[in-house]
């Protein structure tokens, strides 16, 4: 085949790329499918019981209440759940009025600040992994109040919605996260969502999950 060339448009390596990119889709979709993603959440909650519980009770401890917050989110095709975390404040709000945690935040436990910081809290979205409202990895999913704010203000905003929201996320390993103070920053979260959605692999899965580990657990400062 003669690569046509012009305009800086080489027509060969335009085909390679779209093939590559539709064989890592067609990969990306098989796995998603056959339910490799709840297997392994449900085999990471057997292995991580100890610590779940461990957490669960020194919440019991330190406040009164259930262990677990659950709060509305927006999830695949706008579709409404439940989303698990480990309480780590003294509140738990829900519905029209949800204010985002700042730094400082006084309604955040003592502990509940070691878990913000170490990402620990969202470790029941294993659970919501399972029933297949999350994955693994995607866009992280907001309160819905928020959403409906912000979809009125930003671009596409709604597109989010394409894919199921994750656990972690492309916005989550290039610094978008914690509280939202100025529009900009859900602006360029969007955008990294965004742009996570139209390259999404297997591989750039695995990638994120890497730099999760590495970087938002351990080093993370924006969590409060």
């Amino acid at each position: 085949m003669t690569a046509y060339k012009g305009n800086n448009y080489d027509l060969e390596n335009n085909i390679t790329h779209e093939i590559s990119k539709e064989t890592a889709y067609i990969a990306d979709r098989i796995i998603r499918n056959i339910g490799i993603e709840p297997a392994i959440a449900v085999g990471a909650v057997v292995l991580l019981s100890p610590l779940l519980l461990l957490i669960a009770i020194i919440i019991c401890l330190e406040t009164k209440g259930s262990p677990i917050f659950t709060q509305a989110r927006t999830g695949l095709n706008g579709k409404i759940f439940r989303i698990y975390k480990f309480r780590t404040m003294t509140v738990q709000e829900d519905g029209k009025n949800v204010v985002q945690a700042v730094k400082y935040d006084k309604r955040i436990t003592r502990f509940g600040k070691i878990l913000r910081k170490t990402s620990l809290d969202e470790l029941p979205q294993l659970i919501n992994i399972i029933k297949s409202d999350m994955s693994i990895v995607g866009p992280r999913p907001h309160a819905t109040a928020h959403d409906l704010y912000y979809c009125n203000i930003i671009k596409n905003y709604n597109n989010r919605f394409a894919v199921k929201p994750g656990m972690t996320g492309w916005a989550q390993i290039n610094g978008c996260r914690g509280e939202t103070e100025h529009i900009d920053q859900m602006d360029r979260r969007v955008a990294l969502d965004l742009w996570y959605i139209e390259n999404k692999s297997v591989l750039l899965d695995a990638y994120i999950i890497m730099i999760t580990v590495m970087k938002e657990f351990i080093t993370s400062k924006r969590a409060y």
